[in-house]
């Protein structure tokens, strides 16, 4: 493993780091489906919506921005809330998750939660549970859950702006693999992750309190009806639309 890698995202370089990731993929792919979910589910300015490692903000303020909703980023890391904090988002406010539960926010305080590419930073079953659990506090009742996460059965591939695991190999819930993301000067950055193939999702989160839970590949030709145009035009998204690399679930609080 190298010094980069072993770095990770971890204090204030990797903090610095994480915000610089360029995300083409997930802009097109990812982000904006989870918007639209969010949309179908009516959130808008009458509601509150969390969101559960929310890192330097910059997602959790689009949606803030697009939905019109009072947005609450959570963190485990102070350094990335600090970041978050000095951007000058249109996010409410931010609090800190520690002995994974997210401080200051009483039980059921949310409307939604939305949760984007943290899966991959838990190394257990528990871990994800109890992700899963904090989650499902933090809603009310009947509360929308919108969880945004890579795919490792499209390990090796390489996309836009990133590539999960290693060629030709398969990796069950929980195994390590290294993460590949671009960077804005155009260095790549290596993460050690954990790979939480798609179909354990939806079990995990009935075990968790949620119900009707939906998965969703979401596809090259439907981004190009809602993902930012100037984006969408950029590149042909050839390994995009062979393997299209991530899957967002919903699932409501029961």
């Amino acid at each position: 493993m190298s010094d980069k890698e072993r770095a990770a995202w971890s204090g204030p370089e990797g903090a610095r780091a994480f915000a610089s990731v360029v995300a083409a993929t997930d802009w097109l792919l990812g982000y904006p489906f989870v918007f639209r979910a969010l949309a179908a589910g009516h959130i808008d300015d009458r509601h509150v919506l969390v969101d559960y490692g929310c890192g330097p903000g910059t997602v959790a303020a689009h949606a803030a921005r697009l939905l019109g909703a009072r947005v609450i980023g959570v963190d485990t890391s102070p350094e990335m809330l600090a970041l978050a904090r000095a951007s000058g988002t249109a996010v409410a406010e931010y609090h800190l998750v520690e002995g994974g539960r997210a401080t200051g926010l009483p039980d059921g305080c949310a409307d939604a939660v939305m949760c984007n590419h943290v899966l991959a930073s838990l190394p257990t079953e528990e871990a994800v549970l109890s992700v899963f659990a904090e989650v499902r506090r933090l809603l009310r009742p009947d509360g929308l859950f919108v969880l945004l996460a890579t795919d490792p059965a499209c390990a090796g591939t390489e996309y836009a702006s990133l590539r999960v695991g290693e060629p030709g190999e398969v990796y069950g819930p929980g195994d390590r693999l290294t993460v590949r993301l671009l960077l804005t000067d155009g260095t790549w950055q290596e993460m050690p992750n954990h790979a939480w193939p798609a179909a354990v999702h939806p079990p995990l989160l009935e075990r968790a309190g949620f119900g009707d839970v939906v998965q969703h590949h979401p596809a090259v030709d439907e981004a190009l009806l809602i993902a930012d145009p100037d984006l969408a035009r950029s590149r042909p998204w050839a390994a995009e639309r062979a393997r299209p690399p991530l899957v967002v679930t919903t699932a409501r609080a029961r």
